[in-house]
């Protein structure tokens, strides 16, 4: 979630009607597929906390082919008759089809990679994905992956297997990527959906969505029409590139006549963005367009629709004040339309407890740039290089590690269409929100040569992605929020909806 991940204003629930009808599915197949997702409850449960056992860590070069291999597995037994490991220049990804002779068809992205874990953070172990009484929840999945994003995808997976299980027909041909890299930055998706092979599968989709637990806490659900892009990366300070400085750490008293490669990169830093850090002053960046009415009137009507959001989302965050004291309808349109340059983490010398007087020879800043539509990745990278070397920082070095472009998709969309249709017909009044300001790759499928529609879709909740005693909801103790079950049969829902 990816990087996805963000607070984010979402619509008023309706109430929740499992028993809806959606699609072109009848009464009773709708209700056959339902008793065979009650009957596999148990099993599909366990397939995801196998799955969380087994963590591919791209940015730790963990179990990458195992993880590959076993999203294999799960596909082939899902249903996907052609199922394949694509090796790219990173981390492998998969491809498979499903072809059911239906008139449509429907692109799925998957992730199989997660976030690194220190276990000695959690209040269970991260890989046993322990089933836990959560206050306010109900019943939930901890583990690394629960919500990012192994439930939601495993719940898609356990919809095939309802269907197929019920005797039904599938009502869409599927075409599914997958990658174990979304965690880093995704730094090799195009070399798997470009391959001509799987773009020629994917160009005769509808559109490509990702599953994922689109309810918050009270029920609400939001559709969103996009995401950031983002670029991550190293800058690099050092003593052997810059010339000045030690080539190794010293004494911290030779500071009165020695370069500091640290301060070198602090000054660097200082010249990205404003004094208050809020605003990029990279010279030659690429500039965000200015939001749109269209967008400035979905997020009027979402704060409207929501009006504990801000106190909500102030209290989750931990935050007493947005940029500039801005009313929060202002600042949840800087959150959609304004692209960031964000220090992830500063890094020189010694960080252990106590002081050690040293000067470090070396210092490093991992920063994240999301961008927004009318950007790329390949632009403000440019540009960054560009400036630092302008200012007198052409020997910090750039280490790009991965990143893609910005995601935008048309609200009048099949594919979103479709979502809003399902939602409505369960009961969800949903609004449209338009980008997340985290990020996911769809890029690859939204920008030419597919120029797909793309989105996000999948009711259920969870919470902690990226952070210790990351969980998904199997049992709802909210009758607003669905559990397990209820996430499996939106999928379902969902399905039929696209074959109309």
């Amino acid at each position: 979630m990816p990087h996805r991940c963000t607070p984010r204003i979402l619509a008023l629930s309706l109430g929740l009607a499992l028993g809806a009808i959606t699609g072109t599915a009848s009464a009773d197949d709708r209700s056959d597929i339902r008793s065979e997702v009650t009957r596999r409850h148990d099993e599909a449960v366990k397939r995801l906390q196998d799955w969380i056992a087994l963590p591919s860590i791209a940015a730790e070069n963990r179990n990458s082919q195992e993880g590959a291999e076993y999203m294999a597995k799960l596909a082939r037994d899902a249903g996907f008759q052609k199922v394949e490991i694509v090796k790219t220049d990173g981390k492998p990804g998969v491809f498979a089809t499903l072809d059911a002779g239906a008139k449509k068809t429907v692109g799925l992205y998957f992730m199989y990679d997660v976030k690194q874990f220190d276990p000695s953070e959690w209040s269970s172990p991260p890989l046993e994905a322990r089933i836990v009484d959560k206050p306010d929840y109900g019943k939930a999945i901890v583990g690394r992956g629960a919500v990012n994003q192994k439930g939601p995808e495993s719940a898609f997976l356990a919809a095939l297997h309802a269907i197929r299980g019920a005797n039904k027909t599938m009502p869409v041909n599927l075409v599914l990527v997958a990658e174990g890299e979304e965690e880093i930055g995704s730094p090799h998706i195009a070399q798997i959906v470009r391959r001509p092979d799987v773009a020629a599968a994917m160009k005769n989709t509808v559109g490509v969505f990702m599953p994922s637990a689109e309810q918050e806490s009270d029920g609400t659900v939001t559709v969103t029409l996009g995401a950031k892009g983002v670029v991550e990366l190293e800058l690099v300070s050092s003593g052997e590139k810059w010339g000045r400085g030690p080539s190794k750490d010293v004494h911290s008293s030779l500071k009165a006549m020695v370069d500091s490669p640290s301060w070198h990169l602090i000054k660097a830093l200082d010249t990205l963005v404003s004094a208050d850090g809020n605003t990029i002053t990279v010279e030659g960046y690429p500039k965000a367009p200015p939001i749109s009415a269209e967008h400035r009137a979905m997020i009027a009507a979402a704060v409207k629709a929501s009006p504990d959001g801000e106190a909500m989302s102030k209290k989750q965050l931990g935050v007493q004040h947005w940029i500039g004291d801005l009313p929060w309808q202002a600042a949840q349109e800087r959150l959609v339309s304004q692209p960031t340059i964000n220090i992830e983490g500063l890094v020189a010398g010694y960080t252990g407890p106590g002081g050690k007087t040293v000067l470090p020879h070396r210092a490093v800043a991992k920063i994240d740039m999301r961008l927004v539509p009318g950007m790329t990745k390949d632009a403000a990278v440019a540009a960054l290089k560009s400036h630092l070397a302008k200012h007198g920082f052409g020997d910090i070095e750039v280490n790009v590690s991965g990143g893609y472009n910005p995601t935008s998709t048309d609200s009048k969309a099949p594919l979103i269409q479709a979502q809003v249709a399902t939602l409505r017909s369960l009961g969800i009044e949903p609004l449209l929100w338009p980008r997340g300001a985290g990020s996911y790759p769809g890029f690859v499928f939204t920008d030419p040569p597919l120029s797909l529609a793309s989105g996000h879709f999948g009711l259920g909740t969870g919470g902690g992605a990226h952070a210790p005693d990351e969980f998904y909801v199997i049992e709802s103790s909210n009758p607003k929020v669905q559990g397990y079950d209820g996430a499996v049969m939106s999928f379902v829902d969902y399905l039929y909806q696209l074959a109309k």
